[in-house]
């Protein structure tokens, strides 16, 4: 493919950010990171991401919050970005129970000022992170994007699906390819200490109990941070165009008759049992873990599970790595990092 002006990637110092930069710039691309570095979890890991982000040719960076609305147009007018990952975020399903003004802050306000900044620029593509939490209370399995999402159970889920209908207007009414990646839970070297995988490992090695939620019964399907990034970039190289076959009638919701616009799933399509995946990082480790069970979360679902039929489809998606491997890798990763 030919590369033509910069990438604009937000949230490169975070997790899903981090990996997707490295990517780009591996591939020749230069990149526009943006990360207001904030503490809903240890600015540290996030600072040693930047630091490798800086070290590489090719890299910009500039600590800026998506909702600082003049910082973000001086940053569209002075590098003119036509091609914007957005992945920016304030992440976390339980956090939005305790500060759900967070959430609209970053990710509705902060989405506003990329949408602008996409039409100042008339972007040639934008490509954004949604999640599997949309799906809500839909039990049907495996989630498809021709599903309906109008049960979400957390503020943060509902301000992705905010998001995915804010970009379908912009789409419609300024003309730039958008294009929604509903992520499954993704894990891997680097990862958020939030999520459940780096909260285990640091307690089975310091011999600490594990709260299990769910009583161990949950499935998910856990998505190896490679085949995401794949994904995403794939998306990036492919952009939406209007769904010809698109019936106003009978609508596809994951598609558009009247804007270059689209949601596709972004998992293994395959879900593993919570006690599996458990099981999994024992082996890893070497040791056992002392369990807790507890009952289910508030805003938790029991079960997830990526159709990514449509994904394949569009960008020829194939997630090829199993939770043994994923596993095995963030323990390599995480021993040499902490020096466990």
């Amino acid at each position: 493919m030919s590369i033509a002006g910069p990438v604009l990637v937000t949230g490169s110092a975070g997790f899903i950010g981090f990996h997707t930069t490295r990517r780009l710039l591996a591939r020749g691309e230069t990149v526009i990171g943006i990360d207001n570095l904030n503490a809903y979890y240890d600015p540290a890991l996030k600072q040693a991401r930047l630091e490798v982000l800086q070290a590489l040719p090719g890299y910009h960076h500039s600590t800026l919050d998506l909702a600082d609305r003049a910082g973000m147009r001086d940053l569209f007018c002075e590098h003119v970005p036509r091609r914007i990952v957005h992945l920016g975020a304030q992440a976390g399903v339980r956090y939005s129970l305790e500060n759900p003004e967070s959430y609209v802050d970053s990710n509705v306000v902060g989405f506003l000022t990329i949408l602008e900044g996409a039409r100042s620029v008339q972007a040639e593509n934008l490509v954004f992170a949604s999640t599997s939490s949309a799906f809500g209370a839909n039990g049907s399995l495996p989630f498809s994007v021709r599903q309906g999402v109008a049960h979400p159970l957390t503020v943060y889920a509902a301000t992705k699906i905010a998001n995915e209908a804010m970009a379908h207007s912009y789409a419609h009414l300024f003309g730039f390819p958008s294009t929604a990646l509903r992520f499954f839970t993704v894990y891997g070297p680097w990862g958020r200490p939030d999520m459940a995988l780096f909260k285990f490992t640091r307690a089975i090695l310091e011999g600490q109990p594990i709260d299990v939620y769910g009583h161990g019964e949950m499935e998910r399907d856990f998505t190896y941070i490679d085949d995401i990034v794949t994904g995403v970039i794939g998306a990036l190289d492919k952009p939406a165009v209007a769904d010809p076959h698109w019936d106003a009638n009978a609508p596809n919701p994951s598609t558009s008759g009247v804007a270059p616009w689209r949601v596709l799933n972004l998992g293994a399509g395959r879900r593993e049992t919570l006690m599996r995946y458990i099981e999994v990082l024992e082996e890893a480790l070497g040791r056992k873990a002392v369990l807790n069970l507890m009952p289910i979360q508030d805003g938790d679902v029991s079960r997830t599970e990526a159709d990514v039929t449509e994904t394949t489809a569009a960008l020829g998606y194939a997630p090829s790595t199993p939770i043994e491997v994923g596993v095995r890798r963030f323990v390599e990763w995480y021993r040499d990092f902490y020096g466990v």
